[in-house]
């Protein structure tokens, strides 16, 4: 089994003059795991391993990957990379990675007992947490997905250039999704545990909160429209902070999409409002000690005090901005060239528990589900309207459910309106992590 990093070297040693060339080298374990009616719906585990090689001449740049990393499979690949750097358009800012002299953060996103858990133990944990699901409310009608998964990545890069790096992280999660029901009266909620280890996962939260996320709404109704302050849950402010960090990419500046194009310096936000993306913060899903160009991984504040500082680039993007990479190249893996991207968007936590969120806000809404956010949200002149479930929040505490109903604003006017941010983090498989956020007002728009 050969050295990622030796390997990766090796090929990015390859290089002739005038020639520019980048080997990302990975090697990958996945299992997942599906269960339903106390039987075994799906199974699945997979290694993966191959090799992206990217080749710059003369400002044409030419990729190919393959998915094996036998000497002579790399060769064709590194062959094929440098015909189709031929083809290529001549861009002046095309290349690969130079070392900016950012030294990685150490840090351990590897948990090495994962690799060994069997399969049988994996499946009794997702059969146990459907079980628990069914057995924690009389109301749940059924339990129509439960699954586990994980991912075991090792990769390396190494560019002709001078940059070397390489990497192992681990992630699993459980996830189930819970039917509650009375009389004709139907509803959903879903729970999940996420962490780099077997030990991190939290069987009776994910439980916990599937029943009560789907018990909770039964006998929701349509809300009257108003104007209120809204509560998002933490998974949906994560969702919610997912846009907004894709709106902070200097390549989506750069195109024209993005609503904070020419407002470094200017107050976009509330002043308790500071967002970074902090990659060396090992809890998050995207933590790693470099980019996906292999620059270290650093903290960059994108929002301080509600005042915007600046975006996130890659290599490229910095390059036609004239500024430095922060360190923000994303990829999919070896069969795909490197992009800019937030790895590990958060807001600086405040100081209140959830339900002294509730209290000060006193009366409004509290979101726990969204439709449509993507569709219903436009990242170039901010518009916010999607569709959303949750429950009313009167004298400080939640009461009704509420559904089928639309929430509207502008992204603008949402972070300028954040008046509460609470005070946990939650992290999760996905760019940013969750935290209770309180919006001063924002149009219901129900019966």
């Amino acid at each position: 089994m050969p050295d990622l990093l030796e390997l990766a070297t090796q090929v990015a040693g390859w290089a002739a003059d005038g020639e520019e060339v980048e080997a990302y080298v990975a090697r990958s374990s996945d299992t997942t795991v599906r269960v339903y009616d106390a039987d075994v719906e799906a199974f699945s585990a997979a290694d993966a391993e191959g090799v992206g090689i990217r080749m710059v001449i003369g400002g044409r740049q030419g990729f190919a990957y393959a998915g094996s990393l036998d000497p002579e499979v790399v060769a064709d690949a590194f062959a094929e990379a440098r015909d189709n750097a031929g083809f290529g358009t001549v861009d002046e800012h095309a290349g690969v990675a130079r070392p900016d002299g950012v030294t990685p953060a150490a840090m351990s996103i590897y948990d090495a007992d994962l690799a060994g858990v069997s399969a049988d133990d994996k499946i009794a944990l997702a059969l146990d947490l459907e079980r628990r699901v069914k057995a924690g409310d009389s109301r749940i009608r059924t339990v129509p997905q439960t699954g586990y998964g994980d991912h075991i990545v090792e990769a390396a890069i190494a560019t002709s250039t001078g940059v070397t790096t390489s990497w192992r992280r681990s992630r699993c999660s459980v996830s189930t999704y819970a039917l509650a029901g009375e009389g004709e009266d139907t509803q959903t909620g879903g729970g999940y545990s996420v962490g780099q280890g077997w030990d991190d996962l939290d069987v009776d939260q994910a439980a916990t909160d599937a029943i009560a996320r789907a018990t909770r709404m039964l006998g929701a109704a349509k809300p009257a429209s108003a104007r209120l302050p809204v509560v998002f849950e933490e998974q949906i402010a994560a969702q919610v902070l997912s846009i907004i960090g894709s709106t902070l990419s200097g390549d989506a500046v750069l195109k024209g999409r993005s609503l904070f194009a020419d407002r470094v310096g200017e107050t976009v936000a509330a002043a308790s409002v500071t967002l970074v993306d902090d990659p060396t913060d090992t809890r998050a899903f995207g933590a790693g000690p470099s980019d996906a160009e292999g620059l270290a991984s650093r903290r960059n504040t994108l929002i301080e005090d509600g005042v915007l500082l600046g975006f996130l680039y890659d290599s490229y993007s910095s390059r036609r901005a004239g500024v430095a990479s922060t360190g923000s190249a994303v990829r999919g893996g070896f069969k795909g060239t490197p992009g800019v991207g937030c790895r590990a968007l958060s807001v600086t936590p405040g100081s209140l528990a959830t339900d002294d969120v509730f209290a000060s806000v006193g009366t409004g809404l509290f979101v726990q589900n969204v439709s449509g956010l993507h569709s219903g949200v436009n990242p170039v002149s901010g518009d916010f309207s999607v569709g959303a479930e949750g429950l009313m929040i009167r004298d400080g505490q939640l009461a009704e459910p509420v559904r089928e109903f639309t929430i509207a604003s502008t992204i603008q006017r949402m972070l300028q309106e954040i008046v509460v941010i609470g005070d946990t983090l939650e992290f999760r498989m996905a760019a940013a992590a969750g935290v209770i956020l309180a919006i001063e007002s924002m149009s219901i728009s129900g019966s």
